[in-house]
């Protein structure tokens, strides 16, 4: 055997005689020069075979970067090294790409030593564990080495470096690399990450595709590097063997993507889309290719690279046509997508041979790369700004759309309230005048009782659909009138209690015999409180009964604290749903499917009425044992005890000619009925705005009850035209009040803003019309009386 070994050294030194050696320390040339590379196809040699085979054809290496093209054939590589010194030298070898499969270094002296390279064998199997294709050589003195290296792939691109360092110098350019390749791979992560977050808060593709595409070329380039071999799939294996190819087909996706989206191709050059279509179906069939078989696989390397320049090709095109289109395009971009293209041709170029091999040649990809993210960054930037103008623009648009629908919200409320209340007022007003009425027999007052009752429940659901509107808008203002709350509190428990046992419940009703006979605050709000609370009670209970009890507190300054406290043994709610007991619609929450009525915001209105009051509600329940709501609300007490009576015979002392301003019939007869319970006033009904001014300069009259909403002229136009002295002064300084169905707060303020003295809303209670007539008619001969 050694005999053998002898021979063929012999050989091989004989046939390789006329390949000088390559001494590092002569500076004459480089490795390049003095090496030899063979074919050997698809035939596996060992080294004793190539050793032995004279008939092989090496030729010359022509570039310090020998590109072999897509290739799964096996190339060997010959070359001599000479140490013509008195000292061991120690060098550091780089050849080949770090994707190379096989990549193994013979070193022939009195023996072969093999060095095993490539990315298809395990990390720690490497003669040297970096990731690049990295050998360690150890010349003695005086000596003559000669030197065979196998390189084999899949169909990948190889190509053949051989750069010699020694040991300072490759320390030197390996931490050059690193330094350069971290900072490469920062920009990429971060602009990814970054691309991929504006994504997730504005929601627009451009930014995702953008991100992943910098991602996926990250991807690659690690690939490419043998980053992905040494700290992913350091066993080589089926999927590192496909990771460039892989990732190269998803960046190309990734980029037209972008682009088309960036660029909004399918809006300006609708039928370039059938051409990125096209390519993503190719790209589709690459990704086949590469999972198929070895034979499918080597083909897919050659195709995608013109895949992708087909895609470069594609951009660009779609770049001009654009701009002859006289379409708008972000500078940056086109900067970005030109860098791209140098980089990618300086990548290609190098490997063919046509640039010199250097650091730039080398990683004109990874500069090519890095100025486009940064440019097409710019682009993104530019974007950004965009859309924010756009949402900006939008935002504005939006504010208008809303006050403009906030505004036909208004004034459909406004409507609302007027149709509804308008035939509520007709009905309260005749039962209202029927109960007055001494001739009425008792079963006839208990009938107009449950009509009475009847309405108030509706008009309290009427108040709270209109009153959620207000609470929206934060517009509620509570009034300050005297009251009795005795009797107002009596009238609505007497209205609960009749529904409580047409149900078949109990009901009693506990007030404290200390409560005041007059306190001043909203009675109307106080009211809708309570009836909102007795409404559910009596509502969600279905046996036993409810209980209403009253105590009041003085306290201090005239205030009287007011605590209801409402009872019932209906079907009570769990914890959970006591914490949401006040937000508005909590019935649909609670799942109840209808079953029993109501429109949801009762105690959600109840809650803000009690706040505006500077009082408390709270509740206690358990489920299917009942619930207990306890309202505390402070109300100061009155010392005025003016009476109905004592309000009559004020306005019978002195007799009044009332103008009733009022187009509806109902209304018409309500106000009638109303005001003819009092035999000193006398009174005109009129339809409309223009037949009161006629009627006006006709007629003295000491007040008018103007409506708002009539044909021909309105309740505004009306006052505004008396207002304005026209008619003479007297007609202009004549008391007006509104007497409207339109509950709404800007209808109040806009009403006392043009000149009317007071305002009430319908359904009209007999006891405050009276009282608004007289404070209204008091003023004026207050006035005149100083003028006097």
């Amino acid at each position: 055997m050694k005999t053998l070994l002898l021979i063929a050294l012999i050989v091989s030194n004989f046939t390789f005689a006329q390949q000088p050696a390559f001494n590092p320390e002569s500076n004459a040339g480089k490795l390049y020069q003095y090496a030899e590379f063979a074919n050997v196809g698809k035939s596996q040699y060992s080294i004793n075979d190539i050793l032995d085979n004279t008939q092989l054809d090496f030729q010359n290496l022509k570039s310090e970067n020998h590109d072999l093209g897509f290739t799964s054939d096996t190339y060997w590589v010959r070359f001599k090294l000479k140490n013509t010194s008195d000292s061991r030298k120690t060098y550091y070898l780089e050849t080949a790409r770090p994707i190379t499969d096989v990549v193994n270094l013979y070193g022939i002296s009195k023996t072969i030593k093999k060095l095993k390279s490539g990315d298809q064998i395990p990390f720690n199997e490497r003669a040297l564990a970096h990731r690049q294709i990295i050998f360690k050589i150890v010349l003695e003195p005086k000596s003559e080495n000669q030197f065979y290296i196998e390189l084999k792939s899949d169909g990948e691109t190889i190509n053949i470096p051989l750069n010699l360092y020694d040991e300072s110098t490759f320390l030197i350019t390996n931490y050059r690399q690193q330094l350069f390749l971290g900072l490469f791979y920062g920009v990429l992560l971060l602009a990814g990450l970054i691309y991929l977050f504006f994504y997730s808060s504005l929601n627009n593709k451009a930014f995702l595709y953008y991100g992943l595409y910098v991602l996926s070329i990250a991807l690659m380039q690690a690939a490419l590097d043998g980053f992905v071999y040494q700290y992913f799939f350091s066993n080589g294996g089926y999927i590192n063997s496909r990771m460039v190819l892989i990732s190269a087909l998803f960046s190309n996706f990734f980029l037209l993507r972008y682009c088309e989206y960036f660029l909004n191709v399918k809006l300006y050059l609708p039928d370039f889309s059938k051409l990125y279509n096209t390519i993503y179906m190719v790209l589709a069939v690459l990704l086949l290719l590469v999972f198929l078989n070895s034979k499918t696989l080597e083909l897919a390397y050659p195709l995608s690279n013109f895949n992708g320049f087909l895609s470069l090709i594609l951009i660009l095109t779609t770049v001009f046509k654009m701009r002859f289109k006289k379409v708008k395009i972000d500078p940056y971009f086109s900067v970005g997508v030109f860098f791209l293209v140098i980089g990618l041709l300086g990548f290609v170029m190098n490997n063919l041979g046509m640039l010199p091999t250097n650091f730039y040649t080398l990683n004109s990809s990874k500069f090519g790369t890095g100025f486009e993210v940064v440019f097409l960054s710019l682009s993104m930037t530019n974007l950004l700004k965009k859309l924010r103008e756009e949402n900006e623009k939008s935002q504005i648009l939006a504010l208008k759309k809303s006050e403009e629908v906030s505004e036909l919200k208004t004034f459909f409320m406004s409507n609302m309230s007027h149709e509804l209340r308008t035939p509520i007022n007709a009905i309260m007003g005749i039962v209202e005048t029927e109960l007055a009425n001494q001739k009425s027999t008792i079963e006839e007052r208990k009938k107009y009782q449950i009509i009475r009752n009847a309405s108030i429940s509706l008009l309290s659901n009427v108040n709270d659909v209109l009153d959620f509107e207000k609470i929206e808008k934060n517009e509620i203002q509570l009034k300050n009138e005297t009251f009795n709350p005795s009797i107002a509190l009596n009238q609505i428990s007497e209205n609960w209690k009749s529904e409580a046992l047409k149900k078949g419940l109990n009901y009693h009703f506990e007030m404290d015999s200390e409560i005041p006979a007059s306190v001043i605050g909203d009675s109307d709000r106080l009211l809708q409180v309570v009836n909102n609370v007795l409404s559910n009670a009596v509502k969600y209970t279905n046996t036993g009964g409810v209980v209403l009890k009253l105590k009041c507190v003085i306290k201090a300054k005239n205030i009287c604290q007011f605590s209801f406290q409402v009872s019932d043994s209906g079907i009570g709610m769990s914890e959970e749903n006591q914490e949401c007991i006040f937000d508005s619609y909590n019935q649909m929450r609670l799942n109840h499917k209808r079953q029993y009525g109501g429109i949801g915001l009762g105690l959600t209105i109840a809650k803000h009425l009690v706040t505006l009051f500077n009082g408390v509600i709270k509740v206690e329940s358990e489920l299917n044992k009942g619930t207990d709501v306890f309202i505390e609300i402070p109300l100061k007490t009155s010392e005025k005890k003016e009476t109905l009576k004592e309000c009559d015979q004020q306005t019978n002392e002195k007799p009044m000619h009332i103008l009733i301003v009022e187009d509806n019939k109902l209304n018409q007869m309500v106000m009638r009925k109303l005001l003819s319970s009092f035999p000193s006033i006398s009174f005109a009904v009129v339809e409309n705005g223009k037949e009161a001014i006629e009627t006006l300069q006709k007629e003295v009259y000491d007040l008018i009850l103007m409506d708002l909403q009539m044909p021909i002229m309105d309740g505004y136009e009306a006052t505004e035209f008396i207002r304005s002295g026209k008619l003479g002064q007297a007609i202009g300084s004549i008391p007006i009040i509104a007497v409207t169905a339109d509950a709404m707060a800007e209808t109040r303020e806009r009403v006392l803003n043009m000149g009317m003295n007071d305002y009430m809303t319908k359904p009209v209670k007999r006891d405050l019309l009276m009282e608004k007539i007289q404070r209204c008619t008091n003023n004026v001969n207050t006035e005149l009386n100083v003028v006097t």
